[in-house]
């Protein structure tokens, strides 16, 4: 009967403990994993954004694994595939590639993206009603091309020929310059793309695109973004002004952007971020947002640079 009663205690107490880790991991704690293609302007704000928010909805009860990729695509894989082992509770993937890992590395984790232009092209989806489903959802970066075109319009009025320069290895910008491309030509410009493959030959297209534009416009692209001052030492001797997507391509390379604002965009990521954790909301049925608002800005030291004057209406840029 002691041998019963010492056995009995015993497994009482593995139940205990059993309970006890149970409970602590279960404690309203979360972690969340962030991947962020590259370390630029834009990405930046929208990462500090979410965590702003998560932490004001949720203090201390949130911790972050924080980690950036270099612009390399493999490293996203390699970083997503960390988060997922580590067993995280959600997975913030700024830009593209980080959202196309992420979606290749988890069906289970949630995941919201953020800095992502276009989530149709971005996952292959045959058909895009607004809600990504399963485990993905997130915010959209997408400007109203047509006032961005509209605007450069307004600047240029007097200019033919347009080039657009871009990173073909980055689908979001794809979809931009095919879109921007049938809105310039209807206010009569003849448009060419010129696109780079990455860091290494981004002067010597933009020298090719400075040739043979009058302006260029460049999209929402991470890979110009990280190479704004190639690219302005290239389009400001040539007297040649850029309209650029976004206001951290502006502030580097260009004279003027209809833009939205990166910490907002991630702030509201964030606010989505918080009600999945929480249960609040289920990430399969949350539509992916959109930014509302969006600035006419002009960078000062570019456009005295070229001789530019910008009309009434334009916010200088910071």
């Amino acid at each position: 009967m002691k041998k019963l009663l010492a056995i009995l205690l015993v497994v009482l107490m593995l139940v205990s403990m059993t309970a006890c880790v149970q409970n602590e991991n279960d404690d309203g704690k979360y972690v969340v994993g962030i991947c962020q293609l590259v370390q630029h302007e834009a990405l930046d704000a929208a990462t500090q954004g979410f965590k702003d928010a998560l932490v004001k909805e949720l203090g201390d009860k949130v911790t972050f694994e924080e980690k950036n990729a270099s612009n390399e695509a493999p490293a996203c894989t390699t970083i997503i595939n960390g988060f997922v082992a580590s067993g995280v509770d959600l997975i913030m993937a700024n830009a593209t590639p980080a959202l196309q890992a992420a979606v290749a590395g988890t069906d289970k984790i949630p995941v919201l993206g953020t800095s992502v232009t276009d989530y149709a092209s971005a996952l292959e989806l045959d058909s895009w009603t607004g809600t990504v489903g399963g485990n993905v959802s997130g915010t959209s970066d997408l400007a109203p091309l047509a006032d961005q075109a509209a605007m450069l319009k307004e600047l240029f009025p007097d200019k033919k020929n347009v080039g657009l320069l871009y990173c073909v290895g980055e689908p979001n910008s794809q979809y931009q310059v095919d879109v921007i491309t049938v809105e310039l030509e209807k206010l009569g410009y003849t448009v060419k793309a010129f696109g780079f493959t990455d860091t290494n030959d981004v002067s010597s297209v933009a020298q090719a695109a400075c040739s043979a534009s009058d302006v260029i416009y460049i999209p929402t692209d991470n890979t110009a973004a990280a190479n704004t001052e190639a690219i302005a030492n290239v389009v400001v001797p040539a007297k040649v002004p850029v309209v650029a997507g976004e206001s951290g391509i502006c502030k580097g390379c260009g004279v003027a952007t209809l833009s939205i604002d990166y910490y907002d965009l991630g702030y509201a990521t964030g606010l989505m971020a918080a009600k999945i954790l929480t249960g609040q909301a289920d990430v399969s049925s949350m539509p992916v947002e959109y930014a509302s608002e969006f600035t006419k800005m002009y960078n000062a030291e570019n456009c005295a640079a070229l001789g530019i004057t910008i009309p009434e209406g334009y916010a200088p840029l910071s």
